[in-house]
Parts: C-alpha cells; sequence; structure tokens
C-alpha cells in the first residue's frame, strides 16, 4: 500500500478545517435566527435537549467499534470481512441504546412546556430514527477513511450539511410554529444524504477501478492511464471489493471467523472508555437535563456561548486531533515496544507530536487573550443587546476561553495515548477515566450551586487538567525507551508569549476606551494586536515552519507513480 498516511493526515486536517468553518457559519446563523426569531427556549429544546440524544446515542453506537476497527489495521490476522461485519453491528447496537434512551428522553428528563410536548415527542423519535439508519452508512464511511478518500468525506459531510440547513429553514420560514418539527425531519433527510451519498460513490467507483486494473495489465504505463482515470485509482492493489454488495454483512469472502476475537476485545476496552467519555464530553448537558438548574431559555443561553466559545476546538483542535490520530494509528505500532519499531517512524510521530502540541498551545493562549477583551463585543453583535443584558453570556465566554487553553493539549495528549495503548492500558485508564466522571459530575452539581452556570466551566477545566495530567505521564514514560521527550519541544517560545502579555493589555484599554465610543475601532485594534501575535509566533517558529513545508513537498515530489495517495 502506497498511499502516504502523513499527507492524507494533514490534507484531511485542512479540508476539515474548512469543513467545520462552513458547518459553524450555517449552525451560528440559523441559531441567531432563532434566537431573534422564534425564541431561546426552542433553541434549548433542539440545540441542548434532543442533539444530546443525537450524540449519546452516535457516540455509543459507533465511536469503540471505529476506534478499534481503526487500531486493527495493524492486524494482520483481522480480514476485511470481520471488518465489515464488525461496523455493522452499530446497527442494532444503535437500534438497542435506542429504547432506553427514547423512554428516559420523554419520560425521566426535566419536561417541557405543553404548548412544545408533542412536538419534541416527534423530534426524540426522528433523532433515534434517523441515528439508526445513519449506522447502515458506517461501512462506506470507514472505507473510504482507510483508503484516504479525502475529499469524498468532505464533499458528503458538507452536502448533507447543506441539505439538512436548506430543508429546516424552509420549513421554519413557512410555519414558525413548527420549528421542532422542521428540527425532526431536517435530521432525518440528512441521515439519508449521508447513506445515498457514500454508497453511490463507490457504485460508480468500483467499477470503473476493476476496469483500470484490467487495463493496467494490459498496459503497464500507469502514467497513461493517470490521464485517463486520474490518480483516485493507483495504489489500490489492496482494496478488497469488487461489488457494492460486499459491503453489507456476510457477503465478503471469508475464510475466517464471522468476528476477530481482538478485535471484538479492543472494542469492549474501547466501550468502557467511550461510556466515561461521553460523560465527560456532554457533562454538563446531562447534568442540566436531569436537574433542572437551568431554564430551557437560560440553556440555550449557555449552548450559544458554549458552541462560541468552543470555535477553536470545533475549527481547529477537533480536525487536528482526528488527523494526528489517525496518523498515529497508522505510525505507530500498538503492541511493539518504540524501541521494536522503525527508529524514522518514531522519531517523525516524535516530532508531529511536538509540533502539533506547539501549535494548539498557541492557539489555545491567543483565544484566552483576546476573549477578555472581546466577550461582550462578540456577543453584542451575534444575539443583539437583548440577549447580552446582564452581562451573563459574556463572563461565560470569559471564562470558557480558560477551558480553550486546557482543551488544546488535551485532544492531542489523549489522541496519542489512545492510538498507542494496548487493550490492557485502555482498560486500566478506564479506571481513572470513572474517576474522573464521578469527580466532573460532582463537581458539576456543587460549582453550579456555587457560581451558577460558571460552574459547568470550573468543572470542565477541573476534568481536563486531571486528564492532561495521566496523558502527559504516559507519553514521556512511553518516549523514555528510545530516549526522546516530545513535550519538551511543545511550549510556545518567550517572545510570543511576551507579545501576547502586551496585547492583552492593550486590547483591555481599548475596550475601556473605544466599546462605547466605536465598536469597529475596538475591533480594528483587536485585529491590529492579533495580526502582531500571529506574526510573532510565525517569527519565533520559522524553523519549524521552514521543516513542516519542506517535508511537506518533498513528501508530495517523492510521490512516484506507485506511491500517490488514493484520495
Amino acid at each position: 500500500m502506497g498511499r502516504n498516511v502523513l499527507v492524507s493526515s494533514l490534507q484531511n486536517a485542512s479540508f476539515s478545517i474548512v469543513f467545520q468553518i462552513i458547518c459553524r457559519c450555517i449552525t451560528f446563523a440559523i441559531n441567531a435566527f432563532i434566537v431573534r426569531n422564534v425564541g431561546r427556549e426552542v433553541l434549548g429544546i433542539t440545540n441542548v435537549r434532543l442533539l444530546l440524544l443525537e450524540s449519546t446515542l452516535l457516540f455509543l453506537s459507533k465511536e469503540a467499534i471505529i476506534r478499534s476497527a481503526l487500531s486493527s489495521r495493524h492486524n494482520k490476522q483481522c480480514s476485511w470481512a470481520q471488518l465489515v461485519n464488525q461496523l455493522w453491528i452499530t446497527v442494532p447496537v444503535c437500534f438497542t441504546l435506542a429504547i432506553p434512551c427514547l423512554y428516559i428522553w420523554l419520560n425521566w428528563l426535566s419536561p417541557v412546556d405543553a404548548i412544545y410536548r408533542e412536538q419534541y415527542r416527534f423530534g426524540c423519535f426522528a433523532i433515534a430514527f434517523s441515528c439508526i439508519i445513519e449506522m447502515t452508512a458506517e461501512a462506506p464511511i470507514f472505507v473510504g477513511q482507510v483508503f484516504c478518500f479525502v475529499k469524498l468525506k468532505v464533499i458528503l459531510d458538507t452536502g448533507h450539511i447543506f441539505i439538512r440547513s436548506f430543508i429546516f429553514i424552509l420549513i421554519v420560514l413557512l410555519n414558525k410554529d413548527v420549528t421542532i418539527y422542521a428540527f425532526g425531519i431536517a435530521q432525518i433527510t440528512s441521515a439519508c444524504t449521508i447513506i445515498v451519498g457514500n454508497y453511490a460513490f463507490y457504485y460508480f467507483y468500483i467499477p470503473r477501478l476493476l476496469q483500470y486494473r484490467k487495463e493496467l495489465k494490459r498496459l503497464d504505463d500507469k502514467y497513461v492511464l493517470r490521464e485517463r482515470y486520474g490518480q483516485h485509482y493507483e495504489n489500490m492493489d489492496d482494496f478488497p471489493f469488487v461489488s457494492i454488495k460486499q459491503m453489507l454483512p456476510g457477503v465478503l469472502p471469508n475464510s475466517n471467523s464471522m468476528f476477530n476475537s481482538d478485535l471484538q476485545t479492543l472494542v469492549l476496552s474501547f466501550a468502557k472508555q467511550g461510556i466515561l467519555k461521553q460523560v465527560l464530553t456532554e457533562g454538563e448537558k446531562y447534568v442540566m437535563s436531569v436537574s433542572p438548574v437551568l431554564t430551557f431559555s437560560e440553556q440555550a443561553t449557555y449552548d450559544v456561548v458554549n458552541n462560541m466559545g468552543s470555535l477553536a476546538a470545533r475549527f481547529i483542535f477537533r480536525p487536528i486531533e482526528d488527523s494526528s490520530y489517525f496518523y498515529f494509528t497508522q505510525t505507530i505500532a500498538r503492541d511493539t515496544t518504540l524501541a521494536e519499531q522503525k527508529r524514522e517512524l518514531v522519531l517523525e510521530a516524535s516530532d508531529v507530536l511536538a509540533y502539533v502540541m506547539k501549535t494548539v498551545t498557541s492557539i489555545g493562549l491567543l483565544a484566552f487573550v483576546f476573549a477578555q477583551s472581546y466577550s461582550g463585543t462578540v456577543l453584542l453583535l451575534y444575539g443583539g443587546s437583548d440577549f447580552v443584558e446582564g452581562g451573563l453570556p459574556e463572563q461565560l465566554l470569559r471564562w470558557h476561553s480558560l477551558a480553550i487553553v486546557l482543551l488544546a493539549p488535551n485532544g492531542i495528549t489523549e489522541g496519542y495515548m489512545f492510538a498507542t495503548n494496548t487493550s490492557k492500558q485502555i482498560d486500566t485508564y478506564n479506571y481513572y477515566m470513572a474517576f474522573f466522571s464521578v469527580t466532573f459530575l460532582l463537581l458539576s452539581y456543587q460549582l453550579t450551586n456555587w457560581f451558577g452556570p460558571v460552574g459547568f466551566i470550573l468543572a470542565n477545566c477541573c476534568n481536563m487538567s486531571f486528564r492532561i495530567s495521566y496523558s502527559v505521564f504516559y507519553i514521556n514514560k512511553h518516549f523514555r525507551s528510545v530516549g526522546m521527550m516530545p513535550l519538551r519541544k511543545s511550549l510556545p517560545g518567550p517572545m510570543y508569549l511576551s507579545v501576547l502579555i502586551v496585547c492583552g493589555i492593550v486590547c483591555k484599554i481599548s475596550e475601556a476606551y473605544f466599546s462605547e465610543r466605536s465598536i469597529l475601532c475596538h475591533l480594528l485594534v483587536g485585529a491590529l494586536c492579533t495580526g502582531l501575535s500571529v506574526g510573532t509566533w510565525s517569527f519565533e517558529n520559522r524553523e519549524l515552519l521552514r521543516t513542516g513545508l519542506a517535508r511537506y513537498r518533498s513528501r508530495k515530489q517523492s510521490l512516484t507513480p506507485t506511491e500517490t495517495p488514493g484520495n
């Protein structure tokens, strides 16, 4: 297999960032429309309660299976037929989970107002149905990820977001009283788009791949075929499917058992971890839903601010985290010590870890500094004066910027740890995750009673601090056997930190002087300070940028006809 994993990971990260930007812009526009025209209570029901149901079902149904399947690509005894069978387990798993979840969402959680009760009931069933049918597309989605069809993923993800948004807005414009009905219908439609799009691609791709293979045997000249077919068919000798039907369970020829025992063990380990991670990720929403700490209107305010504060995570950190995890799973073997693996691959992985950590940490600090001066301005422009009245949204966004500083290194360090842990190590970490989960929920409840909605953010900061400490300890221990300490090179430089402090002071002065006089001048000062900060970081890390750019170019140039990625 000649596909270049590092190049594919970089492409995946860049395309994913673009997709996240498009997705967030659409979501923000829809949320602003609902806040200004429909009401915050409806936004609280859809964006907190219903999306929490979707997140719970999707994460618990497929996260463990997808992660274990990616890691099992190193296991030569795990066949593609076993992987496909395993991926299809997500469908009955999602169906089974949907039954108790629907009962809980409809009967146990804090009730909605009578005017929205029927719409809410329909929304819950619509979300559950869309999640179940979406699981039927996991096999082709996984194949696309393994064989580096990066652009396919981005195009389909962007397409289903646009279709979902178009249908939702169209229905709401026709009748604002059926907003929750519109939300459920849009979710089902987007799930169908994902299914049709993925299977349609392989319906046309596989016959052309088979034709390409026949002509390659006849001509034995990839350059000629590249002009005729493009690069998407090169280095696909290990592509196991000759028909779209083989992506269904039990169809692909298999001389082994239906399921792989090692894969099953890994799935169970990740499943235990997944439940705990879901509690940690969505803990504040579970607390809000189970206990009426906040009204739906207040939940909507918290959700808007939380989403705005998570821009860096959604735009940059999450795509980088996913691509880094994929890169590490394909570069570092899970069940072999670093000393026994290829030195050049270990060194490359060490450099990638250090460089990515330095980059995301610098971005987190940048967000924290400028959030102290621009939270109120951004929220005022987004939701209007009524939305920021009282000062709670501005206070929440400022505190949330502290969580971004911790969120940046947490995703990367955990990603490396999960990509290289053995099943035994994952089981051990599950015990720590259980402790983190219980601590987080207790802190959320207590700190919320003391500090209000800010308590959710403080609890999350404590939780991430615990997880970062554990991951850092593991990484240092893991690399010690080969004499490397990549995390020592991951801290931002003193020049960048000094400029950040100065810019933070300048922006606070600008806020005090310009916020009541001219928002435009205040934004201009922030833009200049941001440019100065980014320029300083680029200057201080110019060798890092040159090395990364040179390595990327050399890898692209070194892709001979037998090494072209299959995207």
